[in-house]
């Protein structure tokens, strides 16, 4: 695995050794940030289940501002360190290492906002829609969020009415779906 773009392209990025990280593949990484190119410069990116950081790294590689890292895992946090080193980009990386809930609860307290964010969960973890929402309700997201969310074919986040899924697609097993804030009527009266 490498970076694919911006200023730090060619450079490695590790996995930790077993099954329990899923990185997202490079052909499906270049697809993704071709799509979401225009939403990179100077944002603010959050990477719920951050892996290898893959997703965060490139964020910052094309463009982005910072990028807050979130993973539990020992094995993923360690591979995340050496990723940020070996990228040069870990001086706009914060790792938090704990589960997503209680991080983005640290990240409410300290009043933070995102413009990009990707979840990308193990298959097993289902409840996508559930974090979306959370985000929402904790005021992580910015006025113009883009959030990523990567999932299991069919598997698609169940959206509460303040969110629209306005992209899909498919990459063998794994889709992603785009999604942004759903307008308001005012706003589509504003846009006729």
């Amino acid at each position: 695995m490498r970076i694919i773009g911006g200023t730090a392209r060619g450079r490695a990025i590790t996995a930790p050794a077993g099954s329990k990280t899923r990185p997202t593949q490079d052909y499906v990484r270049e697809s993704l940030f071709n799509i979401i190119r225009w939403d990179m410069p100077e944002a603010r990116v959050l990477d719920l289940f951050a892996g290898t950081g893959a997703l965060s790294l490139e964020s910052l590689s094309r463009g982005a501002k910072d990028a807050v890292l979130i993973d539990m895992d020992r094995d993923a946090c360690q591979a995340i360190k050496k990723n940020m080193e070996t990228s040069r980009l870990g001086d706009r990386c914060r790792l938090i290492s704990r589960d997503y809930r209680q991080a983005m609860d640290v990240l409410a307290q300290e009043g933070q906002k995102f413009d990009v964010v990707f979840i990308d969960p193990p298959y097993r973890m289902e409840n996508t829609g559930e974090m979306c929402a959370a985000l929402y309700d904790k005021g992580l997201l910015s006025d113009a969020f883009l959030m990523v969310v990567e999932h299991r074919r069919g598997m698609a986040p169940l959206l509460d009415a303040r969110f629209e899924a306005f992209d899909l697609r498919r990459y063998g097993d794994t889709e992603i779906t785009f999604v942004r804030s759903a307008k308001r009527p005012q706003e589509e009266q504003a846009d006729a």
